[in-house]
C-alpha cells in the first residue's frame, strides 16, 4: 500500500506542507516553459526534468494529472526592450515564427532524449492572444491597469491598497521602488515598477497584433495567467518554474490573476534551483556554458568525455531540486559510476541463483525498504534520498548467505523498475539490449570502416545519430 502522506515545500508560505490536491483524484499543473530564441540550456533542462519526477509520481500515485507547460514565442523583453525572438529573426534573416518554431523543436528533442514525459498541453503564447486581451481589459475596467500612449501597464502601488504584492518573494512595495527592476522605457509610466500588460510596438516590431489600445504584443508575465486559467481554472493545484522566475514573472502573475479573479491562482508554488558550472554561474557571454548536446556528443572543450543521457539524469536527481547543483567533469564521473552500480545490482539479481524456498525474512527486508523509498518520495520528492536507498538495497542484496527465490527476486527487480524507471525516468530497461547489441556493432563496424577510407561526414553523422538514442563513441580512445 502506497502512503500518500506527501509533504511539498511550498514557496507561498516557506515550508512544508502536506499536500491535499483540490480536486480529489485530479491534479492542475502548470510550469513556466522555455522563451524559445535559441538552443535550450542544460539549466533549463534541470528544471524541467525535476518537475517531469514531481509528474511522474503523481501518475504513479494514482493522480489524473493535467500538466501544462506553455512555450513563451513572444512578449520577453531583453534590457532594451526589444523581443528576444524578433531580435533572433532579424539577425538569422528567419521569419519570427521560424525562429520559434526552430528552437521548440530542440526543446522538445531535448527533452525527449533525457527521458521527460510530454505535458498533457503544450500551449503558445501566441495562440492565446485573445484572452490576454480580455484580462487586459477587465483589470482597466477594474482601474487596476491603465492605458499610457497605446500600452497598458499593471497599476502596483493601486493593488496594492487591495492586496500584498510581493507575497511570494518577500519584497514589499517599499523594498520595490527602491530596487525597481523593469525591462520597459519608464516614460509612460506612473510609476517605474508598474509592469507592461500590452505594450504599443513601434514600426519595425515583428511581432504584433491589433487590439483596443494599439497594434502591440503582450506583456511577458500576462500570457502563463490567461493559459493557466484558461487550461486548469482560476485555482489550481501546483504551479511551477525555475527559482529565477520568483521575482518578478510569479509575484507579477499572482498580482494580475487575483486582480483578475480575486483568487490565488495557485495553492503550492514549487521552484527549482539553478545549476552552475564548475561552481560558476553559466553564462554564454563568458563561455561558462555548455549545451545539452555538446554534453552529450563530447563535442565541447569543457568535459573529457561524453556522457550519456541516462547519466545526465541521474546525476541531475542526486542532489534536491530546491538545492544549487554544480556540474562538473569529475561530478558527471563519479555519476557514472554510481548508474553503473545501480545497474549491476539489477543485472546481479536478474541473472543470480534463484532458490525454491520463499524467504519470508528477505521478502519482509524489501518491504521495509520499499517503505523507506516511499518515505524519500514523500518528503517533497527526494530524489538523492531515494537513490541513496536504493544504493543500500546492496545490503541484504550482496548478503551470500540470503537465499532468494522468484517471488523476492521479481517483488525487487519490480520496485528497482518503479523507482528507477517510472518515476526518476533513468530509462535502465536492457530488456531489448540482446537484440540492439548486433544492429549497433554493425553501425560500429560500417562508422569504423568510414573512418578508415576518410569519409568523415558519415563517420559523424553515425557517431552523432548514436548519441542521440544515447549511444555514445568516445573517438579520444
Amino acid at each position: 500500500m502506497i502512503s500518500k502522506d506527501l509533504h511539498i515545500y511550498n514557496s507561498l508560505s516557506n515550508s512544508k506542507e502536506k499536500f491535499k490536491s483540490i480536486e480529489k483524484g485530479s491534479i492542475g499543473m502548470y510550469v513556466c516553459g522555455p522563451t524559445v530564441y535559441s538552443d535550450v540550456h542544460l539549466g533549463n533542462c534541470r528544471t524541467f526534468i525535476s518537475f517531469d519526477v514531481i509528474y511522474r509520481y503523481f501518475i504513479h500515485l494514482g493522480y489524473k494529472v493535467r500538466y501544462v507547460r506553455n512555450i513563451t514565442d513572444v512578449g520577453h523583453l531583453e534590457e532594451g526592450g526589444e523581443d528576444r525572438i524578433s531580435k533572433k529573426a532579424k539577425l538569422e534573416k528567419l521569419e519570427p515564427m521560424e525562429v520559434a518554431q526552430k528552437y521548440t523543436n530542440d526543446f522538445k528533442n531535448t527533452l525527449t532524449n533525457f527521458n521527460a514525459l510530454d505535458p498533457s498541453i503544450e500551449p503558445i503564447a501566441s495562440g492565446h492572444i485573445i484572452e490576454q486581451i480580455s484580462i487586459i481589459q477587465d483589470l482597466i475596467d477594474k482601474n487596476l491597469a491603465y492605458l499610457s500612449n497605446g500600452s497598458v501597464y499593471f497599476d502596483i502601488e493601486e493593488y496594492d491598497k487591495l492586496n500584498d504584492y510581493g507575497i511570494l518573494s518577500g519584497r514589499d512595495l517599499e523594498n520595490l521602488k527602491s530596487n525597481s527592476r523593469t525591462l520597459d522605457n519608464q516614460e509612460d509610466k506612473k510609476n517605474e515598477f508598474d509592469f507592461a500588460l500590452w505594450k504599443k510596438a513601434d514600426n519595425n516590431h515583428l511581432m504584433k497584433w491589433k487590439s483596443p489600445w494599439s497594434e502591440g504584443f503582450p506583456g511577458w508575465h500576462l500570457e502563463c495567467t490567461a493559459m493557466s486559467k484558461k487550461y486548469l481554472g482560476d485555482h489550481f493545484d501546483i504551479h511551477g518554474g525555475g527559482m529565477d522566475l520568483k521575482f518578478p514573472h510569479h509575484d507579477c502573475e499572482i498580482a494580475q490573476s487575483k486582480a483578475h479573479t480575486g483568487k490565488d491562482p495557485a495553492k503550492y508554488w514549487i521552484h527549482a534551483n539553478m545549476l552552475t558550472l564548475n561552481n560558476k554561474k553559466m553564462s554564454k557571454s563568458t563561455g561558462n556554458n555548455i549545451l545539452p548536446v555538446e554534453l552529450i556528443t563530447g563535442k565541447n572543450n569543457i568535459f573529457s568525455k561524453p556522457f550519456d543521457s541516462n547519466v545526465i539524469r541521474f546525476f541531475f536527481l542526486q542532489a534536491h531540486y530546491r538545492n544549487v547543483l554544480d556540474i562538473s567533469d569529475s561530478s558527471l564521473i563519479a555519476s557514472e559510476k554510481g548508474y553503473n552500480r545501480l545497474l549491476e545490482i539489477i543485472k546481479r539479481v536478474k541473472e543470480g541463483e534463484v532458490s525454491n524456498e520463499k524467504n519470508d525474512i528477505l521478502f519482509n527486508t524489501i518491504k521495509e525498504w520499499e517503505n523507506k523509498c516511499y518515505a524519500c518520495l514523500n518528503d517533497d520528492f527526494n530524489s538523492p534520498m531515494l537513490i541513496a536507498e536504493l544504493f543500500n538495497s546492496t545490503k541484504f542484496i550482496n548478503d551470500s548467505d540470503i537465499k532468494i527465490s522468484n517471488r523476492e527476486r521479481d517483488y525487487f527487480l519490480n520496485l528497482m523498475n518503479i523507482f528507477l524507471n517510472k518515476i526518476l525516468g533513468i530509462n535502465f530497461d536492457d530488456s531489448t539490449t540482446s537484440n540492439n547489441d548486433s544492429i549497433l556493432e554493425v553501425l560500429k563496424e560500417v562508422r569504423d570502416e568510414a573512418r578508415l577510407n576518410k569519409n568523415y561526414d558519415l563517420s559523424d553523422k553515425i557517431r552523432d545519430k548514436l548519441a542521440n538514442i544515447g549511444v555514445n563513441l568516445n573517438d579520444k580512445d
